[in-house]
């Protein structure tokens, strides 16, 4: 089927086609464990090292039918035995790999044999699966021979299958780039510092570079940087926009954002999709992801076609006839769409996160080891625009994807338990873990390079039990589970240990002075070179927040790309509106809390006195909080007292800031750089001032010590880059929550005689005018 080059040509993967046209009967994860990626990348080595000397590995082949062209990689090709190779790695009894499986490899090594044909002329071929066992390094190889005839109809018949709907995302997708094209911003002007945001998100895109934007609150940062990246999207040929956020509050308003752009446009087929987590969106968690246990796994490809393509019939624009009137994919929706066909609603998002052009979720679906969304982008080259929301969150939440711990009190009970088969190698690694104890006498200890013998005997444990679980794939115990999947994540960053890390023990004695229990922590410090590819594979990485201050700290822990474009936005906020007092005759340093208590509660007081209304006050811990409020309420009894207290869940969190109204008053006191230090908008009279009685800084331990040690050695500034950073962050976070419209006005209070230092002062926003409030006449 031939066609002219000037139509627009749609490209796809071979193994996103075969997905596409050759995956049927149930969705079905018991022939896992499968090998970690690096497991796999060596698997492959070993294989390929096996053959002869004129092996190719990783062939490029490409080939069109009419509008499409496929292309991958083929594992390998053997030009003596003119055979065509897709290796695969498993573990376990091959036997008990479903027959869908095997059919889908089938498919794929089809293709690449009707594609090599083509490429070199060839009248037929050999196709090989070769399966590879990473535990006994033993190939099972299957192998059929084809005609270039027979393999060039098999190519044309799922090239066909899959036509109709290539044709539909053509026309789909030159229909949204010609809207986009013509969309104007959905507000009659962008907001002040909205524009200066907008430009610089679209150079950035032009450019092809990623961009650290500090963006004061109130400026619409949602729909300012959604807005250009969808403008750019047309403009620059890329493919989807990722908006990533820290919390759910954020995906709410990113979806809000798209709302308000696409009412503007209401023509705009734009399809958006919010990301769940698994546990959120499992329905049946009780069950195992397979058709003998889940209903909704059961038959799952059979019915994903019809409920794929209910799910994007929501999103059509009402004007294209068929009167539908959702445009968006939120959880619910696409609940509902999974439910109304029978399938599993967290493998449909995944399945519709490969047709939507904006994708919303948390940052994990992009810079986590496994995350989904990055694997996609490079299966099927995309050029994805990615905007990082709350990016001063990215640093910690960073860290704690790439960073594992264990406790041996959980051991402990796991051996007692676990089948006889697993009680020898779980025994090594206890026994290695009670050496490790035993050679350690303080309680905690940092380390320069990982216990060899504890790591081996954990990897040997953490095949056992994988191999276990294998050969009985209806077996579930969920402790057993959790520490296969620690032991995995444990080892696996062990692979890429280095100076972005620390090892650490932290030994605690136990319930019975026998027994001292420990945990062991790989502990990312610097999440740099974890997240540098991710950056690399983006066409641009937008990272967004009103604290991103001092941007090389941001730039050096993220490891971004040396021509990161950096933008302060204006604020449209001007000094008269906030009054910030730096109360320096107070200091909050721990040895000097007890004798700060009192004047802190007179300065509070006397700003209440002079002016009644909502308050916020921040303490740098829950011990030194109560004790203030409680001083507080002693002293002024007749002001309204409310307390963040430990662990709030969402309904209490709620009730909280239900306290503040336009027509209360009083003091709310919580903790910095808790839940009411960020992200919480309590405009207008709802919030008239804040009371910062800390610097935020981390406490000074044995982990943080060792952090700055660390940070010392890399970039020559520990102190900074451990405490004084991290900590101010969380001081202009909590103090931001005065200020939220151009019409708002309000108090900070500054509270420690360090806030008076002009190193300090310089991480403060530029348009705040810092005065020293006088210490109150005894």
């Amino acid at each position: 089927m031939g066609g002219m080059s000037a139509q627009p040509r749609y490209t796809i993967a071979v193994r996103a086609l075969c997905e596409f046209t050759a995956k049927t009967g149930d969705l079905d994860l018991r022939f896992t464990p499968s090998p970690t990626a690096q497991e796999g990348i060596a698997g492959h080595a070993v294989v390929t090292s096996r053959r002869g000397d004129d092996y190719q590995t990783e062939l490029a082949l490409s080939g069109d039918f009419g509008p499409l062209r496929v292309r991958g990689r083929a594992d390998g090709y053997d030009a003596r035995a003119n055979r065509i190779e897709e290796i695969k790695t498993y573990r376990g009894d091959l036997k008990k790999m479903p027959d869908n499986q095997r059919q889908l490899h089938w498919a794929q090594v089809k293709v690449y044999g009707h594609l090599l044909c083509q490429d070199q002329g060839l009248d037929k071929v050999n196709l090989a699966l070769v399966y590879f066992d990473i535990g006994s390094q033993k190939e099972t190889v299957l192998q059929e021979t084809h005609t270039a005839a027979s393999l060039q109809a098999w190519f044309e018949q799922q090239c066909t299958l899959f036509l109709q709907w290539a044709q539909q995302e053509l026309s789909h997708r030159a229909e949204r780039d010609a809207q986009l094209k013509a969309m104007r911003f959905p507000h009659g002007d962008f907001r002040p510092g909205q524009r200066q945001l907008a430009e610089a998100m679209y150079k950035a895109s032009k450019r092809g570079l990623c961009l650290l934007a500090q963006a004061p609150t109130g400026i619409g940062k949602t729909v300012g940087s959604l807005f250009p990246m969808l403008k750019a999207s047309a403009e620059h040929g890329v493919d989807k926009v990722f908006f990533l956020a820290a919390k759910t509050s954020g995906r709410q308003m990113a979806l809000d954002a798209v709302e308000v752009i696409r009412a503007g446009a209401p023509l705009l087929p734009l399809r958006t999709l919010e990301m769940a987590s698994k546990s959120t969106a499992c329905v049946n968690p009780d069950k195992a992801c397979h058709g003998d246990s889940c209903p909704l796994a059961k038959g799952f490809y059979d019915r994903l076609p019809a409920a794929r393509q209910a799910a994007l019939d929501i999103m059509l624009p009402p004007a294209s006839g068929v009167g539908a009137t959702l445009l968006a994919l939120d959880r619910d929706t696409l609940r509902a769409v999974a439910l109304a066909h029978d399938v599993c609603p967290y493998y449909l998002s995944s399945e519709m996160a490969r047709w939507c052009d904006i994708v919303i979720g948390d940052y994990n679906y992009y810079f986590d080891l496994s995350a989904m969304l990055h694997s996609l982008t490079l299966l099927n080259d995309w050029k994805v625009n990615v905007l990082v929301d709350e990016a001063h969150n990215m640093v910690s939440r960073a860290r704690k994807m790439y960073s594992a711990d264990m406790e041996h009190a959980s051991l402990r009970l796991l051996r007692k338990v676990v089948p006889e088969e697993l009680k020898k190698p779980l025994d090594r690694v206890h026994r290695q873990w009670n050496q490790l104890e035993k050679d350690q006498t303080a309680e905690y200890q940092s380390h320069a390079t990982l216990p060899e013998k504890f790591m081996g005997a954990l990897q040997t444990a953490a095949t056992a039990i994988g191999d276990y679980m294998a050969e009985r794939p209806s077996y579930v115990d969920a402790d057993l589970q959790e520490f296969y999947f620690n032991a995995l994540l444990f080892t696996r960053l062990a692979e890429s240990f280095g100076d972005h890390a620390l090892f650490d023990i932290e030994k605690s004695e136990g319930a019975r002075a026998s027994h001292s229990n420990s945990v062991l922590c790989i502990r990312n410090i610097v999440p740099a070179p974890f997240l540098k590819p991710r950056f690399e594979s983006t066409h641009t990485t937008a990272l967004f927040s009103a604290t991103l201050s001092p941007w090389n700290y941001f730039g050096d822990m993220l490891g971004m790309p040396d021509t990161t474009a950096w933008v302060d936005v204006e604020s449209p906020f001007v000094a008269e509106q906030l009054s910030v007092q730096v109360a320096a005759h107070i200091s909050t340093r721990y040895q000097h809390r007890q004798q700060s208590l009192r004047p802190i509660a007179e300065l509070m007081g006397e700003q209440y006195r002079r002016q009644p209304g909502n308050y916020l006050a921040f303490f740098s811990s829950f011990d030194y909080m109560e004790k203030a409020a409680n001083q507080f309420a002693e002293h002024y009894p007749e002001v309204p007292v409310w307390r963040q207290s430990r662990r709030m869940d969402e309904t209490e969190r709620a009730q909280f800031l239900a306290r503040f109204t336009l027509d209360s008053a009083g003091i709310g006191f919580a903790v910095l750089g808790g839940s009411f230090g960020e992200g919480v908008d309590l405009p207008g009279a709802r919030l008239i001032g804040a009371f910062v009685a800390t610097l935020g800084l981390p406490q000074i331990n044995p982990v943080n010590e060792q952090i700055r040690q660390r940070m010392d050695a890399i970039f020559g500034a520990g102190y900074d880059y451990t405490y004084t950073y991290p900590g101010m962050q969380k001081v202009v976070q909590a103090a931001g929550r005065v200020i939220r419209t151009q019409s708002d006005r309000g108090t900070v209070y500054l509270i420690d005689d360090r806030f008076g230092r002009p190193e300090i002062q310089q991480l403060m926003p530029a348009w705040w005018r810092i005065e020293r409030s006088a210490a109150p006449a005894q």
